[in-house]
């Protein structure tokens, strides 16, 4: 398990991130229009999965404008903003904000924070994933790993995209 803070009192997650180097633990996600968004569909790709806890709230937000951004003039590079929300949700609130950089995957019906570790296991956010950053290569591997250490914070835009 893994333990980050929220507003700074601790809570633990359901496990650790996939270490750099070690092959991307597969995922099923619900993308935008409910099709099944995969590791595998994305496969030749580099990949960024941008993890956050609900696109409802104002870092979560952030970070999905900040990817889609900063992803827009990057080659072969997918953002993936994965969170707990209802495909829906995320469709909407990057119609509303013009985001069109990245796709969404929620979780609603799928194993992937327990898969990355990053479900949390206590807490007033139990079930929802903690905010994380993981870049996979063309080949699956893993370049880079962020558990950012307090929830209320942004994740380190420069060091994922550094690794691409």
């Amino acid at each position: 398990m893994a333990t980050v803070t929220l507003q700074g009192n601790p809570f633990s997650t359901a496990g650790e991130l996939p270490p750099v180097g070690s092959k991307a633990p597969g995922f099923t996600l619900a993308a935008a229009d409910l099709s099944d968004l995969t590791l595998d569909s994305l496969s030749g790709k580099r990949v960024i999965l941008n993890v956050f806890p609900s696109v409802d709230t104002p870092t979560c937000a952030t970070s999905v404008r900040k990817f889609n951004e900063k992803a827009a003039s990057l080659d072969n590079v997918v953002v993936v903003c994965i969170s707990a929300d209802l495909p829906f949700a995320m469709a909407r609130f990057c119609g509303a904000e013009g985001i069109d950089n990245v796709l969404v995957g929620s979780t609603f019906r799928s194993s992937f924070g327990d898969n990355y570790g990053v479900t949390f296991v206590e807490g007033p956010l139990t079930g929802l994933l903690s905010r994380s950053v993981v870049v996979v290569d063309t080949d699956g591997s893993v370049l880079h790993i962020e558990q950012v250490g307090e929830t209320a914070d942004e994740p380190d835009y420069d060091a994922a995209l550094a690794v691409l």
